[in-house]
């Protein structure tokens, strides 16, 4: 038996603060065991929610689309057409969305309408025993990674970083979403996409920071939420799990930056494994001094002596495919592939 398949799940977590003469500590909870929602299937009824940016008429018409091109009824949240300043109403708008949605027993998925920011501003406020009595799908990528942290750790409850509702649905998103949600396939394997077989782009290339293959827990999202929430109480800790990251237009100095501080924050060096994804539009500028994007991440990973590549068919990008946080997953730099060792769902 895999020994982190079966140490991972004998802690039972709590939800309080962990109080010591009477104040309490900066002790994290130890981590619920893990849930995993039921699978999503055609003619599901999925809440379409807003937990960050607002969505134009556009996004949530391309929303809409998509989500019924799947076969899956749409619940829109109460509050999606609110608008406070740059997020998509106030805290406790997007809020009594989410709990709305998690609370509602036929609601089978929820399913975030774009990204943007938002989501950290509700951690400390949401029902974690709520979303643990509820478990669901849940998706989302980019500014969801906020909530899926938390969901994890807080309820045990396994997300998916997949596309937004509102992101381009393809042959190679589609598949890949089904094969993970609706099926439950286990094993999966996950290939890059054929059309970042050869791209002109180098930030799109391929590419190892140190070969092997290596067996981990799942973890990880989009770069800039994983430094933001860095030193708070939903941080990551990547020590034994395989770490998957990416992001988008952030320049080479801005990726050295967020590296280095989870480097001294969240235990890197103590990772099983790294698997990037395409960091889209985050070369230089013309002309700056700078690094490239692809010296600057072997500059801050490749030294740490675990298995790990860049360029695999997740992040900002049309062809996308879909992850399960918290369950075993092996990266195989050689194949170039991520291959899912157990389902996320039931």
């Amino acid at each position: 038996m895999n020994r982190r398949f079966f140490t991972r799940n004998l802690a039972l977590g709590t939800f309080l603060p962990f109080v010591m003469n009477g104040k309490k500590s900066n002790r994290r909870p130890e981590r619920p065991a893990l849930l995993k929602p039921h699978r999503l299937k055609e003619g599901d009824l999925v809440a379409l929610i807003t937990p960050g940016s607002y969505i134009p008429d556009s996004g949530l018409e391309k929303a809409v689309k998509n989500l019924e091109e799947l076969g899956l009824r749409i619940a829109p949240g109460k509050n999606m057409r609110a608008k406070y300043g740059f997020v998509a109403g106030t805290d406790s708008q997007r809020l009594e969305d989410l709990h709305a949605a998690f609370a509602n027993p036929e609601v089978k998925a929820v399913w975030c309408a774009r990204g943007g920011y938002g989501c950290t501003r509700l951690l400390p406020y949401i029902d974690y025993q709520l979303i643990r009595k509820n478990p669901k799908v849940f998706i989302g990528y980019s500014d969801i990674t906020a909530l899926h942290l938390a969901f994890l750790q807080r309820a045990g409850l396994i997300g998916f970083h997949g596309p937004v509702a509102s992101s381009t649905f393809n042959p190679y998103t589609v598949e890949h979403f089904r094969a993970v949600v609706m099926e439950g396939r286990s094993p999966h394997t996950i290939p890059l996409a054929e059309a970042y077989l050869e791209p002109k782009d180098d930030l799109y290339k391929y590419f190892t920071l140190r070969k092997g293959r290596v067996q981990g827990e799942l973890q990880g999202g989009n770069l800039s939420l994983l430094a933001a929430m860095a030193g708070t109480e939903f941080g990551l800790d990547a020590t034994n799990k395989l770490i998957f990251m990416e992001d988008i237009e952030e320049r080479p100095y801005r990726i050295d930056r967020m590296l280095t501080q989870l480097r001294q924050s969240s235990n890197l060096h103590q990772a099983a494994g790294f698997a990037l994804g395409i960091f889209d539009g985050c070369g230089p500028d013309e002309g700056e001094n700078s690094l490239s994007l692809q010296d600057t991440v072997i500059d801050r990973l490749a030294e740490i002596p675990v298995p790990a590549a860049y360029g695999l068919s997740f992040g900002h990008i049309s062809q996308q495919c879909t992850l399960p946080l918290g369950v075993m997953a092996e990266l195989d730099t050689e194949a170039r592939t991520l291959r899912l060792l157990e389902s996320g769902v039931k």
